[in-house]
């Protein structure tokens, strides 16, 4: 058997694709196991995905990571969950900072080269509805979609039935309530574009 450094290190020279010392490989080849063991729960990973710290995980309905995508699970975990009819989406080449928390109960896709800040909060159902009466039934889930190159600044809330539009920035600390169009720079609680982007 082939020790698990001799194994890991051709895949992370590869994964890279130009040359790196041998510390360089070793923590780029430490994040590409780290990440198949983290995500082992998922329903499926694409190639290249890398993990640092310890995302919590709980797949209940369908995780769908595709290929270069980075987590950053520092002092504050990232948090995946989706429920039984649930379907959480990551495009590529998406990166997630810390204390990200994302909960699917129905569809929340993120579409490729998505920025993701510091603890965000992305929920696709208000569990609790607003009328004192129907407080303990639970509201339909709607789905949350990012589309491609959207940028979430630290601290956003995204909630149910959004849609925020391709090349957009959502500024840090916005609670986004209603879809945002493409190329916007929204902000503010709840969020409103503020410019278009350029």
């Amino acid at each position: 058997m082939t020790p698990l450094p001799e194994r890991i290190l051709p895949e992370a020279r590869k994964a890279i694709g130009k040359k790196k010392s041998a510390t360089q490989l070793w923590d780029d080849a430490l994040s590409l196991a780290r990440a198949r063991w983290h995500l082992r729960n998922a329903t499926s990973v694409g190639e290249r995905v890398r993990v640092w710290g310890r995302p919590v995980i709980r797949n209940e309905g369908s995780l769908i990571i595709d290929q270069r995508v980075s987590l950053i699970s520092g002092a504050i975990p990232i948090q995946l969950t989706t429920e039984p009819d649930g379907r959480l989406e990551i495009g590529a080449r998406t990166f997630m900072n810390y204390g990200c928390s994302i909960l699917a109960t129905k569809l929340v896709s993120i579409g490729p080269d998505c920025k993701v800040g510091m603890e965000v909060l992305m929920m696709d159902n208000d569990f609790h509805q607003v009328d004192p009466h129907k407080r303990w039934i639970r509201p339909s889930s709607a789905p949350i979609v990012l589309e491609e190159n959207v940028w979430l600044g630290a601290r956003v809330i995204v909630l149910s039935g959004v849609t925020i539009g391709a090349n957009s920035v959502i500024a840090a600390g916005s609670v986004v309530t209603r879809d945002i169009p493409p190329r916007s720079f929204a902000a503010g609680q709840p969020a409103r574009v503020i410019k278009s982007v350029a």
